[in-house]
């Protein structure tokens, strides 16, 4: 049986933890940001999205009975819809559910 006593400090711990990694940075940064977080801020958020891009077509078969169709326009549509209206929450569920209607109903 699990310790009540001991669940509650647990859970005492993990808060303060928390709290603590949230201000942290605050209490660090209080000059102002340094020019190498604020690089990093402009960067990796595109660094991040073309390494996610790569890792979901990196097993694409361009010979195989779909010829890659279902992602590659799953893909467009994701970069048209981004560009088009600026939300990343519509571009990616329209990219998901157009790839899932060409597996599952097409190929």
């Amino acid at each position: 049986m699990i310790d009540v006593k001991y669940s509650l400090m647990l859970i005492l711990v993990i808060g303060a933890v928390t709290q603590l990694l949230r201000f942290l940075p605050f209490a660090v940064f209080s000059r102002g940001t340094p020019r190498p977080i604020l690089y990093l801020g402009n960067v990796l958020p595109s660094a991040i999205m073309a390494m996610l891009v790569v890792y979901c077509l990196k097993n694409t078969s361009f010979t195989g009975p779909a010829h890659g169709i279902p992602e590659i326009v799953s893909a467009l549509l994701v970069v048209v819809l981004h560009k088009w209206k600026h939300n990343t929450l519509l571009s990616i569920v329209s990219g998901t559910v157009c790839y899932m209607l060409f597996v599952q109903v097409l190929f």
